[in-house]
């Protein structure tokens, strides 16, 4: 008799024991619903896995996301260069909280590894480049990022201290300009645009170019080439040079005393990069539209005095 006594209470205790463990793996009940970290959180559950349509896995397609909303809220990770990268997200802010999207700036240094975390889906999207850069990095490195949506430009400008007109620049002037790559071909493109020189045609396509690409020196321009760390430094060597904006401004120039620069067409506005399948995930999309409704680009226009200019939308 003790012995069946026994046996039924082990009995007993497993069932027991059954019965919560179906309880801890969900069963019937109904867990507080988890806010929606699209580029992957530090916790995920089975809840996440199913409803963060958001976050891509592996190197497979994401599955459409859907429409975020303030019942359904969307955590984004991004990568975003400070300035005007950042302040024109934070500009946004308030319009993506009304439609449920949060941006968590992960990163406001920039590095070569921007990308590749856009690419093997530690972050949703970054913020801090153009798109020759995108192209040439997906290239070398056989990533998948792509161009969600042009925002701005930061426009390459030429300044002088000597001349307040490009008119007035004489034949056979000299002008200092950066030898770096994309710099390089920016600031010759202007000097073509204002009518100094022309280009090779194939240089012009290829968005890179030297001073050996010169096919004609209309004006008898002295082009000199010189390291762009250093072309501020000795601007006072020569008639007139061409920086970067954010150079000048680094430097206490006005900016909006240029002689001749890009315009919004430029080909190197500044991007959102996302991984190529999420071009239209719906916050994706929202973030671009606000970025490039009217309130932001008179913003741009209004706050930084030509430093930075709403890139052309097509």
């Amino acid at each position: 008799m003790k012995k069946i006594k026994i046996l039924g209470l082990v009995l007993a205790g497993i069932l027991t024991l059954g019965t919560f463990g179906g309880c801890a793996g969900g069963g019937t009940s109904n867990p507080a619903p988890a806010s929606t970290t699209a580029g992957g959180g530090d916790t995920a559950t089975a809840s996440d896995a199913a409803t963060d349509s958001a976050q891509p896995t592996d190197s497979a397609q994401p599955t459409e996301a859907a429409q975020p909303s303030p019942e359904h809220p969307v955590v984004l990770k991004a990568l975003v260069a400070n300035v005007p990268h950042a302040e024109l997200l934070e500009f946004i802010k308030p319009q993506l909280a009304e439609k449920g999207i949060t941006v968590d700036i992960v990163g406001t240094e920039s590095d070569a590894t921007w990308n590749e975390k856009v690419d093997n889906g530690e972050v949703d999207f970054n913020f801090y480049q153009h798109e020759p850069y995108l192209l040439s990095d997906d290239e070398k490195n056989n990533f998948h990022v792509v161009n969600a949506g042009d925002v701005h430009v930061e426009p390459i400008a030429a300044y002088s201290d000597k001349y307040t007109k490009t008119e007035d620049i004489p034949d056979g002037a000299t002008v200092v300009i950066p030898n770096n790559g994309t710099n390089e071909y920016r600031a010759l493109r202007i000097l073509e645009i204002a009518g100094f020189i022309t280009l090779d045609p194939a240089a012009r396509d290829s968005l890179d170019a030297t001073k050996d690409d010169i096919a004609q020196n209309l004006r008898d321009l002295d082009v000199i080439e010189m390291d762009e760390d250093m072309v501020i430094a000795q601007k006072d060597n020569f008639d007139f040079y061409i920086i970067n904006t954010n150079r000048a401004l680094e430097a206490g120039i006005d900016t909006t005393k240029y002689l001749f620069r890009e315009d919004g067409d430029s080909p190197y506005a500044n991007i959102i990069g996302v991984k190529d399948g999420r071009q239209n995930d719906p916050a994706i999309r929202t973030i671009v539209e606000l970025l490039q409704s009217d309130a932001t680009r008179q913003y741009i226009t209004d706050h930084y005095n030509g430093a930075v200019i709403p890139a052309k939308l097509s």
